[in-house]
Parts: C-alpha cells; structure tokens; sequence
C-alpha cells in the first residue's frame, strides 16, 4: 500500500505555519518541511506562486490536496481526523472561532512583517518595527483577555483539550515575546501558557526548532 507523503511548505517565523506545525503536531501526523525564505522572497518564485497565488505559507500537501490558509487547514484536519480543534456544539464553536479570529484576523494580518514594514518606511522612520508592533499586539491580546472571562474558559481558551483558539494563540505569544509585550496583566493567557507548554506538540513547533541552520 502506498502511503502519500505530507509535506508542509513553511517558514520557521511565520505565524500561519507556525499554528499548522502545531495542529500536525497535536494529531501525531508526521511531515516533510520545505522551506520558503520570506526575506529572500521565495514566496514570489513561480514555482510558489502555482502552489498558492498569494505566494503566502503555508502550503500543506496531504490527501492529495494542496491546501492553503492557515485557519482552513486546521479545519480541514479537524472535519478529516476528528480532532476536538472544535467543539462539538454551535454555541462552543463560535466562540472558539471568535477567539481564533481577535488573533488571526485582528492581531496578525496589520502585524504582519510586510504591513509593518510598509508602515516604518512610508513614515520614514517616524514609526519603528517595535512600535508598531507593540501598539496592536498589547491591546489585542488585552482584549482577548478579557474574552477569556468566561465560564467556558479552563486549563486551556474552551475547556481542557487545545484547540482551533489555542493554535492561533501560541505563535501571537512568541510575537509577543519577541516584540517586548508583557504580559504582566493578563494572568488567564499566563496560566493558559503555561498549560500550553508543557504540551510535546507545542514545544516540537516551535520556530526555533525549525530556524535553518
């Protein structure tokens, strides 16, 4: 019987790639890294671009799919090996999804190095990297705080089993940490860290596990 590979076409810092490392991780999939260089631009090679035309990673090949958008992916891991990324009633998943979303479609896309790098040089030095970053990561994780208030919140963002919002939520801290956002006043993310790390799939995804040599 012939096995097809799965093969995730990544790069070590991306947020996007980061969660789907995280989701393969959690389901025991294995996979083959091909790296794309974003500050070579590799995501802009033709050869990227017939994989996916925004030239964005990740890319998963598995089932005999090519599959693109980072939230889509692990849906699709979720439906296809019954995962628990999502709870299984209508109220439990749109909260779920909501607390995905204030991260990966608040947070993330104007925190993104392209935007953020467009921003420092249209301003001619007047914003800085860090501050950018700074002035949208604090208070949405601030605000993604304050959602964790809620009876549905435990060990992790729903309940005690990792899912869709806990997967956004891993790389926007390493964010955090690398662009100097404390976290001094959200104890919830704290202590939802703290249960997160001590997870083999979350440690195995991190970037500096897969930073090229």
């Amino acid at each position: 019987m012939t096995t097809m590979t799965t093969t995730l076409h990544d790069y070590w810092r991306s947020s996007a790639a980061y969660r789907v490392r995280i989701a393969l991780g959690l389901l025991g999939i294995d996979w083959d890294s091909i790296s794309v260089d974003l500050t070579k631009g590799e995501q802009r090679a033709p050869e990227h671009l017939a994989r996916n035309p925004q030239g964005l990673v990740p890319v998963l090949d598995i089932d005999g799919l090519s599959l693109t958008q980072s939230l889509a992916i692990v849906e699709y891991l979720d439906e296809t090996r019954d995962a628990g990324f999502l709870p299984s009633d209508a109220a439990g998943r749109a909260r779920v999804r909501a607390l995905a979303y204030a991260i990966a479609m608040e947070i993330h896309p104007v925190c993104n190095l392209r935007v953020a790098r467009h921003a420092t040089e249209a301003s001619a030095g007047a914003i800085t990297m860090e501050g950018w970053m700074r002035a949208f990561i604090a208070p949405g994780l601030e605000a993604f705080e304050a959602m964790l208030d809620d009876p549905a919140t435990g060990r992790f963002c729903h309940g005690d089993t990792p899912g869709l919002a806990d997967i956004c939520l891993v790389p926007q801290l390493y964010n955090a940490d690398r662009w100097g956002v404390s976290l001094d006043t959200m104890p919830r993310i704290r202590a939802i860290r703290e249960a997160l790390d001590t997870l083999p799939a979350v440690v195995a995804a991190h970037p500096d596990r897969h930073k090229p040599a």
